[in-house]
């Protein structure tokens, strides 16, 4: 069974949805999905487009109640994008499933990756951590500030085009989610970075890097032959399913 609503963060307004499992109930845990930024044409829209029927198979396989977020400017949510809206974004949807004190962890694809790492560099509530294809070197990811901002505004995820941060300073806001600092901070809580062999958006080196920086308290898991695109791999959904089952 998954369930709508509809949650403010600051001048934006996020879809949430969360997937309750009706035959697998597991008191007190909760998983929060976070998309990712894509940057091709058009896609950001579609970012979260595969995550509610995710939630609705981790929940029932696990028992987990599992919800995910449309953050700023993707899909029908309202807003714009900046590295620092989707910190605060995400912020409101760990607020949203925390009543009633329950275990929280993060599982995010791709930029949502690192962004979920940097919440819970500062946020004591998140239990867990896990990223798949997710970038640690953000210059390289980010690349040509001008460039950057270009894809930012091809992939729609800008609600309204003044309220888009500058080439320059949205390059340098991103630049403040800062990945391998904040893996840094999350021991012993639990990492597990999965990442895909042939992924040739996020190189493979990205998820050592990850490593390197928990000094290598986490799991790491490389899907051989996979790229990019994790969130549809069953291989990705068997890893992150046997995280969670563990993680009781």
């Amino acid at each position: 069974m998954i369930e709508h609503e509809q949650i403010s963060s600051g001048s934006s307004v996020l879809d949430l949805r969360v997937a309750r499992s009706e035959t697998r109930p597991l008191a007190n845990h909760v998983l929060i999905l976070v998309h990712g930024l894509p940057r091709a044409m058009g896609m950001g829209r579609q970012a979260a487009g595969l995550l509610p029927e995710l939630a609705e198979h981790l929940s029932n396989e696990s028992g987990w109640l599992v919800a995910t977020g449309t953050l700023s400017g993707v899909g029908s949510s309202t807003g714009t994008f900046s590295a620092s809206q989707w910190r605060d974004d995400l912020k409101a949807i760990v607020d949203r499933v925390a009543e009633g004190e329950p275990r929280i962890s993060l599982a995010g694809f791709g930029f949502g990756g690192s962004l979920a790492l940097n919440v819970a560099a500062h946020d004591a509530r998140i239990r867990g951590v896990a990223t798949f294809a997710s970038p640690a070197d953000l210059e390289f990811w980010c690349g040509n500030a001008h460039d950057f901002h270009h894809a930012v505004q091809v992939a729609g995820v800008v609600g309204d085009p003044e309220e888009l941060l500058g080439p320059e300073a949205l390059h340098a806001d991103v630049m403040t989610v800062d990945p391998v600092d904040s893996i840094k901070k999350i021991p012993p809580r639990r990492l597990l970075i999965g990442h895909g062999s042939d992924d040739m958006e996020v190189p493979v080196a990205d998820a050592r890097l990850l490593v390197a920086g928990a000094e290598g308290r986490c799991e790491l898991r490389i899907i051989q032959g996979a790229g990019h695109q994790l969130r549809a791999d069953p291989r990705m959904v068997a890893t992150l399913l046997g995280w969670l089952d563990r993680h009781r």
